[in-house]
């Protein structure tokens, strides 16, 4: 059986070889809160990929379901590296929220149902489950003062789901899955499947701006942060806010390629978030 270092670094080379964007922040904590972290993301690496996965639904679907039952028999004992690693994260950082990682699962049962959404208020759940969950996970990680405090993680973790969804809508539409609510494609008049410029060029402003007031109440955490945890937070959250910027200066560009930012930028990103922080917006 591995030992529980072995088991923290199985979690972070997963991390940084599967969760890229992710990793530039991650990097800037101390080493048990890097660690901490990286099991974190190891785990939800996992849970995504079972989603994404070539399984029969049904299949997916028990596998999920295991995935929650293991969350309640965590053991520093367990062969598998990144449950022992998790298991020494609920122990190390009490304010870590396990549970959280059942809404995630409930987003990825989602995914593999085809469930799709009438309202934004439909979406925003949805992005709550994915993304916010990760957020109060990480918090737990980084510490935080007050009540508000999760919900402004959870803020901030819509706004990059958000930023993924707009740079996801062609691959999504391969898929057969559609996220944007259908009273936005109804109100701006587009097919997902035969989208129109003018009107889709709306549309993309619309969201856009939309999740830009998510970041806008998101990064309100920062100030709340020690340094390294602020560091790391604002790195993720720059890094996907200058994507969603990237988005925004040529919004059609998501329906023939994957718009991404080269790794300089990024690296950019992340040496401002680490020595001076405000500045991420």
């Amino acid at each position: 059986m591995t030992t529980l270092d072995e088991a923290y670094r199985e979690c972070e080379q997963i991390t940084w070889s599967q969760a890229r964007n992710f990793a530039y922040g991650i990097r800037l904590l101390p080493t048990a809160k890097r660690r901490g972290l990286a099991a974190i993301y190891a785990y939800a690496r996992r849970i995504d990929d079972i989603g994404d996965g070539t399984l029969a639904p049904d299949e997916k679907i028990g596998q999920l379901e295991r995935e929650r039952a293991a969350l309640d028999a965590l053991s520093t004992s367990d062969p598998d590296p990144v449950r022992r690693a998790l298991a020494d994260v609920q122990q190390t950082f009490p304010q870590v929220k396990l549970e959280a990682f059942g809404e995630l699962i409930d987003g990825c049962v989602a995914d593999v149902t085809g469930a799709s959404y009438q309202t934004f208020a439909d979406l925003h759940q949805y992005c709550r489950c994915v993304a916010g969950s990760i957020g109060r996970l990480s918090l737990g990680i980084f510490g935080y003062r007050g009540d508000e405090d999760p919900r402004i993680a959870d803020a901030l973790g819509v706004a990059l789901q958000l930023t993924n969804i707009l740079r996801d809508i062609r691959e999504d539409r391969a898929n057969g899955r559609v996220y944007l609510p259908a009273e936005d494609l109804e109100k701006f008049e587009v097919d997902v499947n035969r989208p129109q410029p003018g009107p889709f060029g709306k549309l993309m402003e619309f969201e856009i701006e939309r999740a830009r007031d998510w970041y806008a109440t998101g990064l309100r955490l920062l100030p709340r942060l020690d340094r390294r945890s602020a560091a790391c937070t604002g790195a993720m959250a720059g890094i996907y806010r200058r994507l969603l910027e990237r988005i925004a200066a040529d919004p059609h560009a998501v329906l023939n390629q994957r718009v991404s930012l080269p790794p300089a930028q990024k690296i950019m990103v992340a040496f401002t978030a680490l020595t001076r922080p405000g500045s991420i917006r």
